[in-house]
């Protein structure tokens, strides 16, 4: 095992996932895929395979799904059916735990070094379903995150397959923050970004970037992966594949740690300072 990291410098970027994570948009996901499978005779989704459906992007996730589940219908008709559901169920995303008071203290934190600490969104979520999901939320929860500091699974910059687990989508969010600095702020540097993340997927995603990560899991999605632990936060389930290995991370290098919930979160390691 790695002896941990112990000296890194102040996080100037926070650079958030949203489904399961800020909001409470994975239990609107589930509920709708659930009614569609119920309604052919299938039961109700697995732990064990929306743990490898979460942070995925559409396609992706879709194909965990239909290889599990074994549905009579096309995929077409499934998305059909479900896309009816999640109109329904995505106006009512609420914030979870802790988030509301973690994104109004960084909206005017500083580093110990007296630099301003940015925010950024890096979401699956297509440009469709983020509007669903946040139409109500945002004039509250998402003010903080500048609108060219919204990075959406459907950007067209991001390269085609190229979503988490892959780093491009974090890698886009800190192009895009550097971009925006005020005058005389340095460019940030990916170890001075720290990624908030719910998923496997996202946390490999976070890892292979070069930042840290800060992994908030579902108890179930822990459950999953409790034996893991240490690999998860490495970055080292693999899954992205046997490729570009030398960019995740290696076990108990303390470039990661899992979190219960983002209540009380520890500015002081992050070396953030509220007021």
């Amino acid at each position: 095992m790695t002896a941990p990291k112990k000296d890194f410098p102040p996080v100037r970027a926070c650079l958030f996932d949203m489904d399961g994570l800020l909001i409470d948009s994975e239990e609107k996901y589930t509920l709708a895929t659930n009614a569609v499978l119920n309604r052919y005779g299938r039961p109700d989704i697995p732990w064990s395979i929306k743990a490898k459906m979460q942070g995925r992007a559409g396609q992706a996730a879709g194909d965990v799904l239909h290889e599990w589940a074994q549905l009579p219908i096309s995929r077409e008709q499934y998305m059909s059916e479900v896309r009816v559901l999640q109109h329904e169920h995505f106006p009512t995303c609420k914030p979870l735990a802790g988030v509301e008071t973690l994104l109004s203290n960084l909206s005017s934190a500083k580093t110990t070094r007296k630099d301003r600490v940015h925010t950024a969104l890096a979401t699956s979520s297509h440009k469709w379903a983020f509007e669903l999901k946040t139409a109500h939320l945002q004039d509250s929860l998402f003010t903080v995150f500048e609108s060219e500091r919204r990075i959406l699974g459907d950007d067209e910059r991001i390269p085609k397959g190229r979503g988490k687990p892959s780093p491009d989508i974090y890698l886009l969010a800190l192009k895009v923050v550097n971009e925006t600095l005020g005058t005389g702020e340095k460019e940030i540097l990916p170890e001075e970004c720290l990624v908030f993340e719910d998923s496997v997927p996202g946390v490999e995603s976070g890892r292979r970037a070069g930042m840290r990560v800060v992994w908030v899991p579902h108890p179930e999605l822990f459950g999953e992966f409790r034996d893991k632990e240490e690999q998860v936060l490495a970055g080292r389930t693999g899954e992205a594949g046997d490729v570009d290995m030398h960019l995740v991370g290696e076990v108990g290098d303390g470039w990661a740690e899992r979190l219960d919930t983002l209540e009380e979160f520890p500015y002081q390691r992050y070396s953030i300072v509220v007021s």
